[in-house]
């Protein structure tokens, strides 16, 4: 039941004479599972249907033998130079036509069957090597998926997107009415005339641009898809996962965790960013929410990375610190990029658990600390956390709202408005579950939605049905699924819900704000909104209402430099704190990102050195057990 620790390991990249070297400091550091294979595809199949697993077979064995579990790599991560060579189709083409050549990693077509093929063949011969074997704990399909390619504009690609819309749209007269073809020209008598989105003379239609997101996420996710059937045919009691990278733009990982065994995650906060643990933990509570329980950090940095335009190494304690706040939000475990530092290749100057310089170092120090601190922490596992407030979060929403250029403003960003209202539920150690539009609420105090663009009727009624507070950000309830502009304008269906009319956009330029009686300011965007139940709860400094109520909906038609005020109305008024609070079961997490001492806001018995908290040291955290003295 111990907490997991580890990264990746990649022995390949080694003479074989390092690994018992690496086998003997991992018992040091008690690193219990390493992820292994991840880009080996062409060390384990130097050739077509020609296999060597020897060099596996023995690191898996050495590892067993020295009490190591393994996430075992399904290897497709990047496919081997002969398969590209023999096959340029499966290389990746981008919008304007260009094919991306081999030469870096996720180096392939989605849509190839040239590709899942040889991916079929791979990891049915992975699974059956190890179906067995005591040291495999989980599956990791792939990496990373969506980091360097998305989407591919090729030919193949749209056939695949054809097929994808036969089966969304039925038939033509279907997708001509969902997509708006009749504007500017666009009819199609047949779907051989549909093509992806490639580079236009002007702005493309942004009904068909939602779709070739919405069909990109699920060509990854088929590809997903297509190895976790085998290796659930083949090893019916390992888990399977893929790493998710946050809050990523591209895939729909609401989707995409309902066809995983356990969520992972990878993180890699900027120690030169001063709120960047506001924005992680926002990701982790994503990660948390995604399958309503524990979750796995898969990837993290020791130190400085290497993909930056300047890669700062973190303050020492902050690898700890970083390391805890992930399991206060919800993960069962603490892996890294990667176990050794990298001798050669791109990732050669990104940090690791046993640097360059070697032990006689802070981080091969840290690393050790951390394994004990873990192992220290065991009874924390498979805890889970209890939100009151939830936080609603819609990728094909997001993906409308920011994928075309003819909008009011481009400058409405979903991330900025979510955490424009996280940070102070953050401050204030109010825990925060993500939710989907549709997903049942009951059991929340508050639900904020930062912005619904999209929004069907479906989920307006779910919001309807929400007895407690429910605050509703601007520039929501405007377009359908299919990007049509509701009759009646925003914001459509959730009109009887905010008893509001949106009559006018009014984006504000760049720099400019305007003041709200709350003593607030707008930025970005207000509205010009009629009455039709709802009373004003703030006005703009030319008398327009600004921020309505009607009954337990509050509407806020802008974008506000501060939202406590709003937060307050709706019942939270609580203080910020001065260190992070997270609880997860009967444990509190004390976490102080700040660099100076901050008194103890919770009493409690620390669990690592069973004394009372009365202080949390710069860059330090603590778990407690409430009210124990």
């Amino acid at each position: 039941m111990a907490l997991i620790f580890g990264g990746d390991y990649n022995p390949e990249q080694w003479p074989e004479h390092t690994w018992h070297d690496d086998m003997r400091l991992m018992g040091e550091a008690g690193i219990t599972m390493v992820t292994v294979g991840v880009f080996a595809w062409s060390r384990l199949e130097p050739q077509p249907g020609r296999f060597d697993f020897g060099w596996l077979d023995r690191v898996l064995d050495l590892l067993h033998a020295n009490g190591i579990g393994v996430d075992l790599a399904t290897a497709s991560a990047t496919p081997p130079p002969w398969l590209v060579r023999e096959h340029p189709s499966v290389l990746p083409v981008d919008a304007n036509g260009t094919r991306l050549e081999f030469g870096s990693r996720q180096s392939y077509c989605p849509s190839s069957p040239i590709f899942r093929t040889a991916v079929q063949r791979l990891v049915r011969s992975i699974a059956e090597r190890y179906k067995n074997h005591p040291a495999v704990r989980l599956w990791h399909v792939s990496n990373e998926y969506g980091d360097h390619v998305v989407s591919c504009w090729c030919d193949e690609s749209a056939e695949h997107f054809r097929r994808w819309l036969r089966a969304r749209y039925r038939d033509i007269d279907g997708l001509n009415r969902a997509w708006g073809t009749s504007c500017w020209g666009q009819h199609y008598t047949r779907f051989g005339q549909v093509n992806p989105p490639r580079k236009a003379p002007g702005p493309g239609n942004p009904a068909q641009l939602l779709d070739w997101k919405r069909f990109s996420s699920d060509a990854l996710l088929a590809c997903f898809e297509t190895e976790a059937a085998i290796l659930r045919e083949v090893t019916p009691n390992v888990p399977v996962t893929t790493n998710f990278m946050g809050l990523m733009p591209e895939l729909d990982y609401w989707k995409w965790a309902a066809a995983e065994d356990l969520v992972s995650n990878d993180a890699y906060p900027d120690p030169a960013d001063p709120v960047s643990h506001v924005k992680v933990a926002l990701s982790y509570d994503l990660m948390r929410s995604l399958k309503q329980q524990p979750w796995l950090l898969l990837e993290s940095a020791p130190s400085a990375v290497s993909w930056r335009e300047v890669n700062l190494p973190k303050q020492p304690g902050r690898m700890r610190l970083d390391s805890l706040q992930a399991v206060a939000h919800g993960s069962d475990g603490v892996m890294f990029f990667q176990w050794r530092q990298a001798k050669y290749g791109p990732e050669k100057f990104h940090s690791a658990m046993l640097p360059h310089a070697g032990t006689d170092t802070r981080q091969w120090r840290e690393t050790v600390e951390l394994g004990r601190e873990l192992r220290a922490l065991a009874e924390v596992k498979g805890h889970t956390t209890r939100a009151d407030v939830a936080m609603l979060f819609d990728w094909s929403s997001w993906w409308a709202l920011e994928a075309v250029e003819s909008m009011p403003s481009n400058r409405l960003k979903l991330k900025d408005m979510l955490y424009t209202w996280y940070e102070p539920l953050f401050e204030r150690g109010i825990a925060v579950d993500l939710a989907p539009p549709g997903r049942d609420l009951g059991g929340y105090r508050v639900v904020i939605a930062p912005n619904l663009y999209m929004c069907t009727v479906e989920q307006a009624k779910v919001l309807r049905d929400f007895t407690g507070t429910m605050i509703v950000g601007p520039f929501s309830g405007v377009v359908d699924e299919n990007e049509q502009v509701h009759d009646g304008g925003a914001p459509g269906p959730l009109a009887d819900l905010l008893g509001i009319a949106v009559e006018e956009f009014v984006p504000l330029p760049d720099g400019r704000t305007q003041p709200i009686s709350i003593g607030a300011a707008a930025h970005t965007w207000t509205e010009t909104i009629r009455l039709a139940g709802a009373s004003v709860l703030a006005h703009y400094d030319d008398g327009r209402p600004a921020i309505t109520r009607k009954g337990n909906a509050i509407y806020v038609s802008c974008l506000l430099d501060d939202v406590t005020g709003v937060l307050a109305e709706a019942g939270i008024a609580e203080a910020p704190l001065n260190v992070e609070v997270c609880r997860r079961g009967p444990y509190t997490f004390l976490l102080n990102h700040t660099g100076t001492p901050q008194p103890a806001p919770i009493t409690g018995i620390d669990l690592r050195t069973g004394h009372s908290v009365a202080e949390i040291a710069a860059y330090d955290a603590v778990v407690i057990t409430e009210g124990h003295q």
